[in-house]
């Protein structure tokens, strides 16, 4: 049987178990050898997490070529307005590539939303760990 575990992975963590470089990795968060996450979060980014010993379970999750609809809660920095959600729902270029057309609608945050460290509404220029801004 596959085993299957839920992270909600930190602001500034790499979604993956190793990294040359140093920085923080799920390795610092989860001591379970063998898992991997299916798909990934970016180190800006803080969230659930789904990793398995089950490469064939990863693959189906992860892989776009099984369309598997993902949903996401997501603050950003600034309030979105109704013409940046309508490019969102349209689809956007990322990284050379178009998105697939998202379905997209704005909401109030919820409540008993824990605390996050640095504020999201903080990060940009701030606190993230790309920013390269230690001047806040």
């Amino acid at each position: 049987m596959a085993r299957v575990i839920l992270l909600n992975k930190p602001f500034g963590v790499l979604a993956k178990f190793t990294d040359p470089g140093g920085r923080p990795t799920l390795a610092d968060y989860l001591d379970v050898p063998g898992v991997y996450a299916a798909g990934r979060l970016d180190m800006d980014s803080e969230g659930l997490v789904v990793l398995t010993d089950d490469g064939a379970l990863q693959d189906r999750l992860a892989h776009p070529r099984f369309g598997k609809v993902k949903g996401y809660w997501v603050q950003v920095e600034r309030i979105p307005d109704e013409a940046a959600l309508e490019r969102l729902r349209a689809g956007v270029e990322i990284k050379g590539g178009r998105t697939r057309p998202a379905e997209v609608v704005r909401i109030e945050e919820p409540p008993g939303l824990w605390e996050r460290d640095p504020p999201i509404r903080f990060r940009r220029t701030c606190g993230s760990p790309t920013s390269g801004s230690a001047a806040c």
